[in-house]
């Protein structure tokens, strides 16, 4: 990097965590540090939501995502609008109305203490785990850039985030989110438009859009039904509609941004827009990888993008075998870009014979071009145990370095850190609250002053902040990031659901049924994980729909009383 790209990196991330940390410096109040003291306009809470949820990971991983398998991770979030509508009508007025500090709150008052510590359990579980994700993510960014181990930066970024997040709670993460969501935006529009502009002069869009096509990048929606397809139209709708349902409604990093909001209407006009903007958001992100796999038919590609584990291969023992399958992968490239040319000579000369053989062409060459690559992958997990050897993650990071100009790589960097910081504060902040209102103050100390939770809140963030980085210093073995993270939650999302579910429509549960029922269902999706291989979307709605069934039945079986009402509390 330049030095201009060190300046505008190192700019923009000064002021967004001087800002922050200066704005909410004297928080001594729980509610405040929690939830911002219910203060936000319904535009920041937009902003609070799609800024938690659109972590670095969004921004590194997912145009590496689109490079290798296209633009079919977009329906991940076709279930997402209608999960927002469903909670804008039910979740949203129900925490608002019994001024609950966290999602699990709510399930004490429905059911019992058990049921909602193990709903905050299950969470705490998960979020901790994803968060170290969230962290790991620009940790690679500045491996990469300073040629550091990436336990390292790791252990940089994460203390960074700690200390930012520990000092301002929720409402530093509120006030920033403008300015992040400014530089991430921005960021990532200045970043395709650079994109376009490295294509050769004679390619237009519109043919470099066919030339994306053609190569299978642009097959958004899949209709076939298949379990094991993780991404198609029906596990997109079905399991990413109980998806977002259980990440919006239920985990306290979401509910927290939304309950935020001053009334219940800026938390619905937030969660709506939110609903409307994601997936051409994600649309757009996943549209600029497919633009970088099309620049790269005519600038060389690496034979492995990340950089630290190419010059190990060049320079170990395997080196031999590295350059062979380096020579292959030129050939490939070769053979591959001449395909291409004769592709857009016979669409601009209008002979569909010629363009179907060059079709063909593209793919075969790009069937060899797989082959090559899959070599170095296996290269790098013999010459690096530690590895899996993809290198999905760093396509997007690579590209920007080495062909992007002075002053813009710096601010898709800054754009990267923003994401990263932003989502991993949020995460830390819903760590600490469910830490400190779900299990200390409700089983330790539950008559302390604010004063004191509000010190005790800050210690948990520093608490989860290092179970993060620990458990960051593994994401290398867990491939793409944004595949990851969400086969992380998966794995926990339906359960939590189920119970929610049954406290908002199954009046008569009570608290012994869901409980059970509760184990019962994460067992079997935890089975399903390790058994078969199931989509991971649908484990969302195999938990869920196991929870209120066996709730049901064993509601019947054991003649329980009913679960509680739930008046608003006085």
């Amino acid at each position: 990097m330049k030095t201009a790209d060190w300046l505008v990196l190192a700019g923009t991330l000064t002021f967004i965590v001087v800002y922050g940390t200066w704005k909410t410096r004297r928080q001594r109040n729980l509610d405040s540090f929690v939830l911002a003291g219910h203060s936000l306009p319904w535009w920041m809470v937009a902003l609070s939501v799609m800024a938690t949820q659109a972590s670095a990971i969004t921004f590194l991983s997912t145009p590496g995502q689109a490079f290798k398998d296209g633009l079919g991770f977009v329906q991940f979030y076709f279930g997402l609008p209608l999960a927002m509508v469903v909670l804008s009508i039910t979740a949203v007025p129900i925490y608002h109305r019994l001024k609950v500090l966290t999602a699990y709150e709510y399930l004490e008052r429905r059911f019992d203490a058990r049921t909602r510590a193990l709903a905050a359990g299950l969470f705490l579980v998960q979020r901790g785990l994803a968060t170290g994700l969230t962290i790991y993510a620009p940790s690679v960014v500045l491996s990469v850039l300073l040629d550091w181990p990436v336990s390292v930066t790791t252990a940089g970024v994460g203390l960074l985030v700690i200390v930012y997040t520990a000092t301002g709670g929720s409402r530093a993460v509120s006030v920033t989110q403008l300015q992040q969501m400014l530089v991430i935006l921005s960021g990532m529009g200045l970043a395709l438009v650079a994109i376009l502009r490295l294509l050769p002069h004679d390619v237009s869009f519109s043919e470099a859009v066919a030339v994306a096509g053609v190569s299978g990048k642009l097959n958004a929606v899949d209709f076939s039904f298949d379990l094991s397809n993780r991404y198609n139209f029906w596990s997109g709708l079905i399991g990413g509609f109980f998806l977002a349902l259980s990440y919006f409604g239920t985990d306290q990093s979401q509910v927290g941004r939304y309950l935020s909001g001053r009334s219940i209407t800026q938390s619905r006009l937030g969660l709506l827009f939110n609903g409307l903007a994601k997936v051409p958001m994600q649309f757009l992100i996943l549209f600029v990888g497919a633009m970088v796999f099309v620049v790269y038919q005519f600038v060389p590609p690496p034979a492995h993008f990340n950089p630290v584990e190419s010059r190990r291969l060049a320079a170990g023992p395997l080196r031999a075998e590295y350059a062979e399958a380096e020579g292959e992968h030129r050939a490939a490239v070769d053979e591959r870009r001449a395909a291409v040319g004769r592709y857009l000579a016979a669409r601009r000369d209008g002979s569909p014979a010629a363009e179907g053989a060059a079709r063909d062409a593209i793919r075969a060459a790009g069937t060899r071009y797989d082959s090559a690559r899959e070599r170095v992958s296996a290269l790098v997990r013999k010459s690096n145990p530690l590895s899996d050897g993809r290198d999905t993650n760093y396509v997007f990071l690579r590209f920007v370095l080495e062909n992007l100009p002075t002053g813009l790589v710096g601010l898709i960097l800054a754009a990267v850190f923003s994401a990263a910081m932003s989502s991993a504060s949020a995460e830390l902040t819903a760590l600490a609250s469910t830490t400190v209102v779900d299990g200390y103050k409700r089983f330790v100390r539950p008559d302390a002053t604010d004063a004191h939770y509000v010190a005790v809140s800050r210690r948990a963030t520093v608490l989860w902040g290092v179970v993060a980085v620990a458990f960051a210093q593994f994401a290398s073995k867990l491939g793409t990031l944004v595949e990851a993270v969400n086969v992380l939650g998966s794995l926990f999302y339906g359960t939590i659901l189920g119970i929610f579910l049954v406290a908002f429509y199954a009046k008569s549960v009570g608290g012994r049924a869901v409980f059970g029922a509760a184990l019962i269902s994460e067992a079997a999706v935890l089975l399903l994980f390790a058994c078969t291989k199931v989509s991971f979307l649908w484990f969302n709605v195999v938990g869920c729909l196991l929870v209120v069934a066996l709730a049901l039945l064993l509601q019947v079986a054991r003649g329980e009383a009913a679960g509680r009402s739930l008046e608003p509390a006085a």
